[in-house]
């Protein structure tokens, strides 16, 4: 069956910030992402974001670099007058998809811990290798703050 002919959409009910989750009917319910989202706003975006700190340092570790990754997109939305349940979209690029996948529960508990149980749509890719040599993830965001 191909879940994209013959079914009804559902849209979840609009949160807070005014953004609906859109969950296709029949389809299972995706883990720690949205297979789509929809929202009315001004947009918040980033480019691509590493893990580099204030004074320009990467740290060598994967889970780190995520952790300040996700810490320089909580600012760069800040600055925008946005926060993390504005999100609608975030695209993951890593060097090494294996990694990744060997650190889902580690993942999981920095996100929750920076950007809490919101889960917009998600795509991750893996790439070569990031402009900056020592990068093992970028990541873009798009926000939508309510009008």
């Amino acid at each position: 069956m191909n879940p994209s002919k013959g079914q009804s959409s559902a849209v979840r009910p609009k949160s807070e910030t005014g953004a609906r989750i859109l969950q296709p009917s029949g389809w299972p319910a995706p883990k720690g992402y949205a297979n789509g989202m929809t929202a009315e706003g001004r947009l918040v975006v980033t480019g691509g974001v590493i893990g580099w700190d204030v004074d320009g340092h990467l740290p060598a570790d994967f889970i780190a670099q995520v952790h300040q990754t996700l810490r320089n997109i909580a600012d760069i939305l800040e600055a925008g007058a946005a926060r993390p349940e504005h999100l609608v979209r975030l695209t993951w690029y890593v060097v090494d998809m294996d990694e990744y996948l060997a650190s889902l529960k580690a993942l999981g508990q920095i996100y929750r811990e920076i950007f809490g149980a919101h889960y917009p749509a998600m795509a991750l890719v893996q790439v070569v290798r990031l402009v900056e040599k020592a990068a093992r993830v970028e990541i873009e965001a798009t926000a939508v703050v309510p009008r």
